[in-house]
């Protein structure tokens, strides 16, 4: 047990000595991190790929403001796609990772991430180990 869980814990079981019955403190909310600003590139984005930049700004502003701005099903269908486009793409040689450098994402929501990715598949870490040295990826 860590010293805070320890401290709530030993402060959850005294008595309180105002009278007041003692409050347990809310889960702080995780911060949502803003994307970073995209790098200057050579070809301008034009189409789709700028409207995708468009809507990934749109619904990052959207949660700012509600944890429930996006729908079960838009979010499946979200991460279905890009899933699919980016194994194909990694498939054809492209050798950049799913989440651009410099973009901060912290490394609990990229394992909760894969973690349902994983779930999805119907695969375990086992599963993705033994494919990793298999594939030198």
């Amino acid at each position: 047990m860590s010293s805070r869980k320890a401290a709530v814990a030993k402060a959850a079981r005294r008595p309180a000595s105002s009278g007041r019955a003692a409050v347990k403190p809310a889960p702080a909310k995780p911060a949502i991190a803003k994307p970073a600003a995209a790098k200057p590139r050579a070809v301008a984005q034009t189409g789709v790929s700028a409207d995708a930049i468009r809507l990934a700004n749109e619904i990052e502003q959207a949660f700012a403001k509600s944890d429930d701005a996006l729908s079960m099903e838009a979010m499946q269908a979200l991460m279905g796609t890009l899933c699919r486009i980016y194994a194909v793409q990694a498939e054809n040689g492209a050798k950049y990772t799913p989440i651009a450098e410099g973009q901060v994402v912290s490394p609990t929501a990229v394992m909760v991430t894969a973690s349902g990715l994983l779930r999805a598949g119907n695969l375990a870490v086992f599963e993705l180990g033994m494919w990793q040295s298999w594939t030198g990826r």
